[in-house]
């Protein structure tokens, strides 16, 4: 006859192959806070039940998720889209690898001075972020308002479409002062801006009325360019708990919960 210990151990082994993951395995994901982390912080009970201890650490920049996750203080992150990692990649050598996509959510043009775009005064101030892919998105958002015209594609089809900079601005006839911030400070900057455009986890941190935007980019363009992904190093994209954490970003659950705490502000990728 089989002893307890034995049995026990054996059903240990049974649960550890069915959930594919060891107990309490940790897996350290970076995060922006909204609705980035809010996500993680709803499927972190779904993958604890198989086994993925979830470690949530929430960013404000973002350098510090990538630079993180390619030092190996991180097993993955999610808060960007394809072509910021591609971009990434290119400009560091680095090979971090999309998962799944998660979500998608709205770019927009925002001003706390005018409510419309022809009340911007010639030579206002605009702000764009800083970064290549996010200042590039602003630009082609100042070319939808009729503002500026840029050279290259108005509307990217795949992750790897080159992003206008400011050398690529053809056409200015308000002469705007277009200027780069950091992503982040963006909301606390529109008091000293005419008009800014903002990435949308900033704009839901900082609590702006998105029905204020001046022009709204949701980010649905049919091509899955803007989608947020879970993003990791290439050993470890077949890890068995990043695996269970990507299923679990990708549930029905997961979809319900967007739609139902985000209300149609940002949107389910998958």
């Amino acid at each position: 006859m089989k002893s307890v210990r034995s049995i026990l151990a054996a059903a240990a082994l049974a649960l550890s192959t069915f959930t594919g993951a060891h107990a309490g395995e940790k897996l350290t994901v970076g995060a922006t806070a909204i609705p980035h982390a809010e996500i993680l912080e709803f499927v972190k009970p779904i993958v604890a039940k198989q086994g993925v201890d979830l470690d949530i650490r929430v960013f404000t920049d973002y350098i510090q998720p990538n630079a993180q996750l390619v030092s190996g203080e991180l097993d993955a992150n999610y808060y960007q889209y394809r072509p910021f990692l591609n971009d990434y990649n290119r400009e560091r050598g680095t090979q971090l690898v999309p998962i799944v996509p998660v979500h998608i959510e709205p770019f927009v043009a925002y001003s706390t001075k005018i409510t419309s775009v022809d009340q911007l005064a010639d030579g206002a101030t605009v702000a764009i972020p800083n970064d290549p892919v996010n200042g590039g998105r602003g630009l082609l958002l100042l070319q939808q308002l009729g503002l500026i015209k840029v050279s290259g594609k108005a509307v990217l089809t795949a992750p790897d479409d080159k992003l206008p900079t400011i050398k690529d601005v053809t056409e200015n006839p308000k002469n705007l002062k277009i200027v780069e911030l950091e992503s982040a400070i963006l909301p606390r900057a529109l008091s000293e801006v005419d008009l800014a455009a903002l990435n949308g986890n900033y704009v839901f941190e900082a609590k702006l009325d998105l029905s204020k935007s001046l022009l709204i980019d949701r980010g649905q363009d049919g091509f899955n360019v803007w989608s947020e992904y879970l993003v990791t190093r290439p050993e470890n994209k077949d890890d068995k708990a990043i695996g269970i954490l990507a299923k679990a970003l990708n549930s029905d659950e997961t979809r319900q919960f967007i739609a139902d705490h985000y209300k149609g502000q940002i949107i389910a990728a998958f």
